[in-house]
């Protein structure tokens, strides 16, 4: 694939991105960052038993990017994402 067929897949990916909304988050108490921790860690294990259950990766509604942070930060915690192995 060379640079203009790569850079045409990548404007049309965020086009196409730019059109997704989700809805306001109608809930109580949300998710925040702890749970979005605890979420982020297990995430390989809720990926897997979503195939044979009702079962989301992702918590919605969440609290917005608290919870992101917390999930990005338990993903990177269990799959080893600080990249001290890459020498």
């Amino acid at each position: 694939m060379n640079r203009r067929s790569f850079a045409i897949v990548i404007l049309m990916g965020l086009v196409l991105a730019s059109c997704a909304t989700q809805p306001e988050p109608n809930a109580y108490d949300p998710p925040g960052f702890l749970l979005g921790l605890a979420h982020g860690f297990v995430s390989l294990f809720s990926l897997i038993g979503s195939a044979f259950w009702d079962i989301r990766v992702y918590a919605f509604p969440n609290s917005g990017g608290w919870y992101d942070l917390g999930f990005v930060i338990g993903a990177a915690c269990f799959f080893g994402g600080t990249g001290s192995q890459t020498r």
